[in-house]
């Protein structure tokens, strides 16, 4: 009598970008809460503009940044779907633990605790999109589940914002919270990880590498360093203007909370949907001639997006200032879907995750754990010279840092050419 051995079968990709698309969604309404209630908490709480800033910055990002690279290499070796399955349980919980805080310490570490528990959300999540997508449509899948990010902020936004303003802001952590702990068990229903295999001809070309082979890998690749140092120069710019510009609205504009919740989230959500999917489809056009555009294209983003930023910044109205942020907030999302996809191509298969993670590393650990803060403390340290305008003048003088990812990305499309890694280099 033969034993034979049934297997579910594999889920329908689309399947499993949706579900992880909703996961990344719940990510970043965890995240973007805290700016759209930073007021509410600053003043219950008594905290400075430092002291938000090290909430929405440092105290997420540290142990994000650092645990994302052990936990990338544990889902490399186990299962990638159950590694996310179980951070989003442990960051939803302590999202709502927010809502217990009674001082700074308290509230600093519910967030390292979120922290911690988005650690194992994103590089995996980057992985398995790679098993699920090839190489002509990875940028655009990419750019699906990055959508998450608009619309993740701009939920947390609105939703966080009415639920402040008409009940309480520990309540809007307590339901955002809760309804990601729920959402955990249909996503492990739904997802589960892809064969893999292995790439022909890759340096370390083993489904067992170790971190310290991978890390060597990429550092060896030029087009790696730039991306992560560019990448990482623009979130330093995009996560303080992220956090501070529902403070800005409300002290320069005179918005009360629904009406910045309503400008922010619109802003988030049609200016970042807009700006991943253009930088997705335009990264897999312009990429299939020419693997350097992956690169080129953020880096003309960047450039462009300066000037429109300092208008929109150095507005006296709220409703000219909406549409001079607008087109700036759509191209401040053109990379991801570029430099996401090129991220993939760097290493084989089996090491995706991981190499992700190495480069949300340095992204993170620089861009979130470093940009909130600066814009806050460069608030702190102008307000004796602008008063109540510090905060205006903070995210002017930083904008600086857009010349900065915009020539580091330029310099990296030369090298991409040489080190991509094409997907017919695989075998099963």
């Amino acid at each position: 009598m033969t034993n034979t051995k049934i297997q579910r079968a594999s889920p329908q990709p689309r399947t499993v970008l949706v579900m992880l698309l909703l996961v990344y969604i719940f990510n970043f309404v965890d995240r973007q809460i805290l700016a759209i209630l930073a007021a509410q908490i600053q003043a219950d709480l008594n905290l400075s503009d430092g002291e938000m800033g090290l909430l929405g910055g440092l105290a997420f990002a540290l142990l994000y940044s650092t645990l994302a690279v052990p936990l990338a290499a544990l889902a490399d070796r186990t299962s990638r779907s159950w590694v996310i399955a179980g951070s989003l349980v442990v960051w939803s919980a302590f999202t709502a633990l927010c809502g217990l805080a009674q001082g700074f310490w308290h509230i600093f570490l519910a967030r390292v605790g979120v922290g911690v528990g988005e650690a194992g959300g994103v590089a995996p999540s980057y992985a398995l999109i790679g098993d699920y997508f090839p190489t002509e449509r990875r940028a655009w899948a990419l750019s699906i589940y990055s959508l998450g990010i608009p619309i993740g902020s701009a939920v947390g936004v609105m939703a966080g914002g009415y639920i402040a303003a008409t009940v309480d802001w520990r309540i809007a952590f307590f339901v955002v919270g809760l309804a990601g702990v729920a959402l955990a068990p249909l996503f492990k229903l739904l997802v589960r990880d892809k064969p893999r295999k292995v790439s022909k001809g890759t340096p370390n070309a083993t489904p067992s590498s170790s971190l310290k082979d991978t890390a060597r890998l990429l550092a060896r690749k030029p087009s790696f360093c730039l991306l992560s140092f560019g990448a990482a120069s623009s979130s330093m710019l995009g996560y303080g203007i992220a956090f501070w510009l529902p403070s800005l609205l409300q002290r320069t504009f005179k918005l009360d909370l629904i009406e910045t919740s309503q400008f922010f989230g619109a802003l988030l959500l049609l200016g970042g949907v807009a700006g991943v999917l253009g930088g997705g489809w335009l990264g897999d056009r312009l990429g299939s001639r020419d693997k350097a555009y992956y690169a080129f294209l953020p880096s003309a983003a960047f450039v462009a997006g300066i000037p429109l930023f300092a208008a929109g910044i150095l507005s006296s109205n709220a409703l000219p200032a909406f549409f001079l942020f607008l087109i700036p907030q759509a191209l401040a999302y053109v990379w991801l879907g570029p430099v996401l996809s090129a991220i993939q191509h760097l290493v084989q298969p089996a090491e995706r995750a991981t190499a992700s993670a190495l480069f949300l590393l340095i992204n993170n650990l620089i861009g979130l754990g470093g940009g909130i803060y600066a814009l806050g403390a460069l608030s702190d340290a102008l307000m004796p010279i602008y008063q109540d305008e510090a905060l205006r003048y903070s995210m002017l003088y930083s904008l600086s840092l857009y010349g900065v990812a915009a020539l580091l990305m330029m310099l990296a499309g030369p090298f991409l050419r040489r080190d991509w890694v094409e997907d017919h280099q695989l075998v099963g």
